[in-house]
């Protein structure tokens, strides 16, 4: 079974080595890698078509793309397009892979005898401090648990390439928070999923003030409220039985935003956003006495605020 894992690169001429040194460290073979150079200005071409001559073989293909188009989205879409695996994964220029993830997720497709769509990895990030912490991961309630947690983060799954295939590709319109909501669109298309047992096997790297996202939010205000709008529309769209509990989830995470824009010290962002969300729950009592109490722990950097909004919001 073809594997083929896509990479969009921007400006990661040096960083993208290591990446790429995990990738071609995969104990599965046959790979192929399809890197898409997103019109970066630094090295990174010249970086990538290099590593094709050096390192493309027989059971080993490397290919190199540009697309024009800015955004993730839209270079995960030509890797995609490029690429002929019969499963795909998606990954990030500058994490990297347990030795063993591939043939993991290999393994797990044979013992399932293709009876699956998506496959689930652990994983762990590592803080700009070089502190670490495991990714949440789950195997219930899949839909809440990627509102409030992104289970299904671009890095952390395998996809069979038919079923990828029939929905809309990656959001073009969304530079962040993209794979936040592609992966609601996956699970709203009701696949067969599995996860991997074991260790972490992705390594998420955080990489601070050179993110594509940046560390705060409140100079792009309005554009993260337009994409939970966007997720709203889509849970109402769908032929999901329990809409209300997951649209009053998305309207968790707006409080979790107006509490990031608190913290930032932007208390205007922070009360317009809590007092709008608090009037579009006001049909619920329950809702309107969780939320409160809610938004005060997210605002106090309490842990545990999310399970706690799972439990508590119907």
């Amino acid at each position: 079974m073809k594997v083929s894992i896509i990479i969009p690169v921007y400006n990661r001429a040096e960083k993208v080595l290591r990446t790429l040194e995990s990738v071609k460290g995969q104990t599965y073979r046959p790979l192929q890698v399809v890197l898409v150079d997103n019109g970066s200005t630094d090295d990174t071409l010249v970086t990538l078509n290099q590593y094709r001559i050096d390192e493309s073989g027989a059971d080993y293909e490397v290919k190199v793309e540009q697309e024009p188009v800015k955004g993730a989205c839209a270079a995960r879409n030509r890797g995609f397009s490029a690429s002929d695996g019969e499963w795909v994964m998606f990954f990030d220029s500058d994490d990297v892979m347990d030795k063993d993830l591939v043939k993991k997720y290999v393994q797990e497709v044979e013992k399932l005898r293709g009876h699956v769509d998506i496959v689930m990895a652990k994983g762990v990030l590592v803080g700009e401090n070089g502190e670490t912490r495991k990714l949440p991961y789950y195997k219930n309630d899949m839909i809440a648990r990627h509102i409030l947690h992104c289970v299904l983060a671009t890095q952390r799954y395998a996809i069979r390439r038919e079923f990828f295939a029939h929905t809309d590709m990656w959001n073009t319109g969304l530079p962040a928070w993209n794979d936040w909501e592609m992966g609601l669109r996956l699970l709203l298309a009701r696949p067969r999923l599995a996860s991997l047992k074991g260790k972490p096997r992705v390594t998420v790297i955080s990489s601070g003030d050179q993110s594509i996202t940046g560390t705060e939010f409140s100079s792009r205000q309005g554009y993260w409220e337009r994409v939970i709008t966007l997720m709203m529309d889509e849970i109402r769209c769908s032929a999901l039985k329990d809409k209300l509990r997951y649209l009053r989830l998305l309207e968790y995470r707006k409080m979790v935003l107006a509490a990031q824009y608190y913290k930032e010290g932007n208390n205007d962002l922070a009360q317009a956003l809590y007092t709008d969300t608090i009037r579009r729950v006001r049909r619920s009592l329950r809702m309107r006495l969780v939320m409160p109490r809610l938004y005060r722990r997210l605002c106090s950097g309490k842990r545990g605020t999310a399970q706690i909004a799972r439990l508590m919001v119907k």
